[in-house]
């Protein structure tokens, strides 16, 4: 059992490169800061519309978007709820892609996968063979864009032309640490449900959860004869639509900061907020290549976590701790299956190439490279 612990505040600020949380700008702290409202007041029906539209503005869709007080988990769940009946199908690549499945078996759903060694990316041609041997039984498709654990991006917009082909099953899209950071045109590919976490590459604090939902989606959950209550996607959008707030209880002081930090974002644009990331990604895989090697499959890299094999045979977790005491600069162990022969630098929200540098220098300088 862990022994109780009394928080003290006497603790060294260190920067972030961790797959989430990431760095946050003062200014979307402080606008925390501010006194409480009601949650049913006029002032919070302009701060959550005020979300949710620059959020749709910002992702460049005319989809409806929910940010519910959660995390990303949630969307795991009421996504599974509101658009699966039974079959559902899981391209599993890693530890949260795995979990995906996990979470739709948990909750009552036969669930097919489609597994891939760490490391490797899913396929569309094998979403294809499965989907046409299937005899349309499967709800939905679940894929995670993003794999954290290994550092694999996968093509979802691929997966998404193939899965639009059939139109009786639904494609749910898990880009928890990617989306902000990564363009993706939702609409184009037949993503009926993508979900992220603030702490991410939105560069927010923890807390809050976005959820892109198609028509089709929220139709589909209609017909229903259970889905989340939480999560639901009707429930949610029917109140928006009537209220312009939350149905349930929201974190207030998150989304003020939200609305602080979607400001900034749409003040950089998502196209250059993509291209931003992705030259933090080349430069990051250029360092990896040059000092270690990288673990996920070439050219199927993530553009916004990369996850760097362990070929010179550092102590990962002594490098770690040198950084931290010596930079202040904290940086992510591998994870699950491949923690002692990985290491995982998260190159998302309001960093840039500079300060990406800043980290790998000072790998190098305790690392002895």
């Amino acid at each position: 059992m862990t022994d109780g612990r009394e928080y003290t505040g006497d603790y060294t600020d260190k920067t972030l490169y961790l797959p989430g949380p990431t760095e946050v700008r003062e200014d979307v702290i402080e606008a925390m800061a501010q006194p409480m409202f009601g949650h049913r007041s006029e002032r919070m029906t302009d701060l959550y519309t005020t979300i949710v539209e620059d959020t749709k503005k910002f992702l460049d869709t005319d989809n409806d978007v929910i940010v519910l007080t959660a995390s990303g988990t949630a969307f795991w769940e009421a996504t599974t709820l509101n658009l699966v009946e039974k079959e559902m199908l899981v391209a599993t690549c890693g530890s949260f892609s795995e979990r995906q499945a996990n979470v739709a078996e948990r909750l009552g759903k036969s669930v097919d996968k489609i597994e891939y060694e760490w490391g490797k990316a899913v396929k569309p041609e094998d979403v294809r063979s499965a989907l046409e041997k299937s005899d349309n039984k499967y709800d939905a498709v679940g894929v995670v864009m993003n794999e954290t654990s290994t550092g694999v991006r996968n093509p979802v917009e691929e997966i998404g032309d193939v899965v639009s082909e059939f139109p009786d099953t639904y494609f749910i899209v898990d880009a928890i640490s990617c989306l902000g950071g990564d363009y993706i045109d939702i609409e184009a590919h037949g993503i009926d449900a993508i979900f992220t976490s603030t702490q991410k590459a939105f560069a927010m604090p923890p807390g809050l959860s976005v959820c892109v939902v198609s028509d089709t989606a929220y139709e589909r959950e209609l017909e229903k004869d259970s889905a989340s209550w939480y999560g639901g996607f009707r429930r949610n959008l029917d109140y928006y639509e009537r209220k312009g707030q939350t149905h349930s209880t929201p974190a207030i002081p998150l989304m003020l900061a939200y609305r602080k930090q979607m400001k900034h974002m749409l003040e950089e644009g998502h196209e250059r907020r993509d291209e931003r990331h992705r030259e933090m990604a080349d430069y990051t895989r250029e360092w990896a290549r040059e000092n270690f090697d990288l673990f996920a499959e070439d050219g199927y890299e993530s553009q916004t976590v990369t996850c760097i094999e362990n070929t010179q045979g550092i102590d990962v977790a002594e490098t770690r701790e040198a950084v931290s005491d010596r930079y202040d600069f904290v940086f992510s162990n591998g994870y699950g299956d491949i923690a002692e022969e990985t290491f995982r630098i998260g190159h998302m929200g309001e960093h840039d190439v500079e300060s990406i540098r800043a980290l790998t220098d000072a790998i190098e300088d305790v690392a002895g490279l």
